[in-house]
């Protein structure tokens, strides 16, 4: 229950260990998800903000296997050309990172953003077209937060080649390529950043605010 001074400590709590909670998890269990999950969540996510009204987000649930091989070999390409860039210890430490879950993460989608909707009527973006990619983040940002109170975690595979992502998944030519996603149950609860664990770089105090004078 709430009123207008706001939700109350419980909502205010919860709210505060979702975001610590919502980590990229990349070690997942094989188990199924539910029926209906994913289409439940990505209800959820489309109550994200977005510029104008446009909600320009699109959903691509990847379950060819084909496909979802077209795209796991496009990480293995990119992510043999991003270890190439790391020098000394971070070299090593780079090749040992586990950076996908596509051999375990029962569920994979990509998420993309089409700027040729015509909903909204293109409000708010007309100076600033890149709205619309900022809110399809929103959109998973609101879906991560969502599955995360379910129980599920997310891993965002970020190494990809976006044209090939495209091409693999035979969505529209003009739709912008988000991210890839894996999704499923983790196979360790921890509030702590992988990356942060494994020594590759530590989550740093919020920046302070600046004032413009």
């Amino acid at each position: 229950m709430h009123d207008d001074a706001g939700f109350g400590e419980e909502v205010r709590s919860g709210l505060l260990d979702l975001l610590v909670w919502r980590r990229d998890v990349r070690l997942f269990k094989r188990d199924p998800l539910p029926d209906g999950l994913f289409e439940r969540l990505v209800g959820l996510a489309c109550l994200a903000p977005s510029v104008g009204l446009s909600q320009p987000w699109r959903f691509v649930l990847v379950e060819s296997p084909l496909r979802r091989q077209a795209v796991r070999t496009s990480f293995e390409t990119c992510n043999a050309e991003a270890l190439t860039c790391q020098s000394g210890e971070r070299s090593g430490l780079y090749a040992r990172l586990k950076l996908a879950g596509f051999d375990d993460a029962p569920c994979q989608f990509a998420v993309f953003a089409d700027p040729t909707t015509e909903q909204g009527h293109g409000l708010g973006r007309m100076t600033m077209p890149a709205t619309i990619d900022y809110s399809a983040v929103m959109a998973v940002h609101t879906l991560w937060l969502a599955a995360r109170a379910e129980g599920v975690g997310l891993g965002w595979v970020s190494i990809l080649d976006p044209a090939t992502v495209v091409q693999a998944l035979d969505v529209p030519q003009g739709w912008t390529f988000i991210g890839y996603f894996c999704m499923g149950y983790p196979q360790e609860r921890t509030d702590t950043p992988l990356l942060e664990r494994e020594g590759w770089e530590r989550r740093r105090a919020a920046a302070s605010v600046i004032l413009s004078r």
